[in-house]
């Protein structure tokens, strides 16, 4: 007769202390490196997007307008798209106004048939030459410094130099140029 075991011996059992297993301390542990890994890498992210800012184009403040003579009088707007400005000519001098309302920075628009400017935001007018007139703009749109390039006799404008009308800058020889 052999003697086998009626059963076989069982494994032992997970070891508790203080309620706390060898399973549930694997666990937590797996969970916790997993929330560190996690935390690591966004903290990882944010300071690699740091190393990338947000960067605005924008237009050009200097730029050749042409020559002088491909401007009719009157007010030309094909420069206010690309570069913020109008060039106008009258019976004796060209200028550059910029496009910007003096009062909450709006691009006015050239309305031909009334011969003026008008902000679409608040209703301010001004009139071909920049001076307010209508609506709560507190003073007239800015000139752009204009000259005419000695290399090749275009027209060089120069938006980061402004002239105000206030301060009598309009007189200013960089604030127009004579066409008489």
């Amino acid at each position: 007769m052999s003697t086998a075991p009626d059963s076989l011996p069982s494994s032992p059992p997970d070891v508790e202390l203080d309620g706390v297993t060898r399973r549930s301390t694997i666990k937590w542990m797996a969970l916790a490196w997993t929330g560190f890994a996690a935390a690591t890498a966004a903290g990882l992210t944010a300071t690699v997007r740091f190393l990338f800012p947000n960067v605005l184009f924008e237009p050009p403040t200097r730029f050749k307008a042409g020559d002088p003579s491909s401007y009719a009088l009157g007010v030309d707007e094909r420069w206010k798209e690309k570069f913020g400005v109008w060039i106008v000519r009258d019976t004796n001098s060209i200028y550059a106004l910029v496009a910007v309302c003096v009062h909450l920075g709006c691009t006015p628009n050239w309305l031909q048939a009334q011969n003026k400017f008008k902000c679409p935001c608040h209703g301010s007018g001004y009139y071909r030459s920049g001076i307010n007139f209508e609506g709560p703009t507190p003073r007239p749109l800015e000139r752009a410094a204009i000259s005419i390039s000695p290399d090749d006799g275009q027209i060089f404008i120069e938006k980061a130099r402004k002239f105000l009308y206030e301060k009598g800058q309009w007189t200013d020889p960089a604030a127009f140029i004579k066409t008489t």
